[in-house]
């Protein structure tokens, strides 16, 4: 009954016209930069925070929080359009959407993330409001050693589910591992591999990678082919909506990817990536129907679960920022600054202090959620009309697209080159056929993993035995070797080759 006054309260905050306008133009700006490769939402909100001296903390939170979870929306447009994933949570919605839009199918993709990605926000913002204490509690349960053995499993994980060979998979992911170690030491402040060059100081930019890899080397190996087999977008579309194959498909995977990402969502240092990412490795690991299309073929599995997982993730990502005052990922620091530029503390007593607030920007997360498959789903017939525009036209218009979004995440050229010297690594994997997904996974979860290690060593005094005595951290830890056992038994071996014999 009390949670039926909360949400009362915070309805009664959202619904007032000030209020609906900005969570409206958050919404609408977070699916315009979520579409646009490059800017993202951290880049956006950081540049927007000068301007919330001007407003009272609600609209201005309420804006915030629209630019974050309108981004995930934007982020599969172009990710299943062009191939170029507008945000890093779209890296694994670009293997299966790209594929479904060559076929004609990026109507049903892109109606498959938009709907997907409505459901899981709506169940997010019921998740946060009934159920944010008992979440924070399971959040707290994890160290830095869990952490780390998370994170270990998510890298068999990657390596196991990836499709063609082991050691390909294997390479890719030590390849992103060791580029994710070119930044600045988290504990004693020297710069690492950067070989003098003030740029690299910070690291290589996730987004030169994705855009490398995934943008550039896909134009590079479409130039490569006979024109006839060039023109992937020129095709007939094969209808707005998807069928009710599609649906009957589709639904499983999206409960499955909401539950997901509500969980990894509360997680520090997990939020929609990395909800995304464990929802595609899921999906590839469950049996599908017989005859359905081959994951990395154009699965609509693919599209559904890791959307419905990282909007589900970015919701619940609010839950221990919200309850503790404690930012999960570099966004909601963002909102813990702003919530500090307006004079209120984060932590517990935002729900008993504040509740117009607290309640209000819960409610205004559905009220943003509907506004965005409003916006979205007309939306679909104007982003398929781009698959009409000939391939001689449209590439340099991506190239174009890219380099503008490069160009603007530091305002310096040499993210464009970083690009390009991508490009050509990104071609190079098409030829071998190796799989770029596990080198970003192994490349965004290779720094963290190294932070979390070192703490959990610093915390055990250099006992390495800290990792299997603390329970959590020794199950994630089995978990990652069971999956390794299982993979390397003959009988699961042989019937993974003819699985991925017939991608091919």
């Amino acid at each position: 009954m009390e949670l039926l006054n909360n949400l009362a309260i915070g309805f009664g905050v959202a619904f007032t016209l000030q209020n609906l306008l900005y969570a409206f133009g958050g919404a609408l700006l977070g699916t315009l930069i979520g579409v646009l490769p490059g800017l993202g939402p951290l880049a956006t909100i950081a540049m927007l925070l000068p301007s919330i001296y001007a407003l009272d903390a609600t609209p201005a939170l309420i804006m915030l929080a629209g630019i974050y979870y309108g981004a995930q929306y934007g982020g599969s447009t172009t990710a299943i359009l062009i191939n170029v994933p507008g945000e890093s949570s779209s890296v694994v919605t670009a293997l299966d959407g790209y594929a479904m839009a060559r076929k004609g199918r990026a109507g049903p993709a892109l109606a498959a993330a938009g709907l997907g990605s409505f459901f899981a926000g709506c169940v997010g913002t019921i998740i946060i409001a009934a159920f944010a204490p008992p979440l924070t509690e399971l959040a707290f349960k994890f160290g830095p050693a869990e952490y780390f053995s998370l994170m270990v499993l998510g890298l068999i994980g990657a390596v196991v589910l990836a499709s063609g060979s082991l050691v390909k998979a294997i390479g890719m992911i030590l390849l992103g591992l060791l580029l994710g170690q070119i930044n600045t030491d988290v504990i004693s402040g020297v710069p690492r591999y950067s070989f003098d060059i003030p740029e690299l100081t910070d690291g290589i930019g996730f987004v030169a990678i994705a855009m490398g890899v995934f943008g550039f080397g896909e134009i590079i190996a479409n130039l490569s082919r006979p024109a006839e087999h060039r023109e992937v977008f020129t095709k007939d579309v094969k209808g707005m909506w998807p069928t009710r194959q599609d649906f009957s498909d589709a639904w499983p995977a999206v409960l499955r990817g909401t539950a997901l990402g509500s969980i990894l969502g509360v997680l520090p240092g997990g939020g929609a990536m990395l909800s995304s990412f464990a929802a595609y490795t899921l999906e590839k690991k469950l049996k599908g129907r017989k005859g359905e299309e081959v994951f990395g073929q154009g699965n609509i599995r693919g599209v559904a679960g890791p959307e419905s997982a990282n909007n589900a993730g970015a919701q619940t990502s609010f839950i221990p920022m919200l309850t503790l005052g404690i930012p999960p990922n570099p966004v909601m620091a963002l909102m813990v600054g702003a919530m500090t530029i307006k004079g209120i503390q984060p932590g517990p007593q935002v729900m008993t202090s504040d509740p117009q607030l607290f309640w209000g920007l819960i409610a205004s997360m559905w009220v943003g959620n509907a506004m965005l498959v409003i916006l979205n789903l007309p939306l679909i017939g104007i982003w398929i009309k781009l698959l009409t525009v000939p391939y001689r036209i449209l590439f340099p218009a991506i190239m174009v697209f890219c380099a503008i979004g490069l160009y603007t995440l530091n305002n310096n050229a040499f993210d464009v080159y970083m690009g390009a010297g991508f490009a050509v690594v990104g071609y190079v994997f098409h030829k071998l056929g190796c799989e770029p997904a596990p080198l970003l996974l192994g490349f965004i979860l290779g720094p963290m993993m190294e932070e979390n290690l070192r703490r959990a060593l610093l915390l055990s005094r250099g006992d390495w035995t800290t990792f299997v005595t603390r329970p959590l951290s020794a199950g994630l830890l089995l978990a990652a070797a069971l999956m390794v056992v299982v993979v390397t038994l003959p009988s699961v071996k042989a019937k993974r080759e003819v699985a991925f014999a017939e991608e091919d």
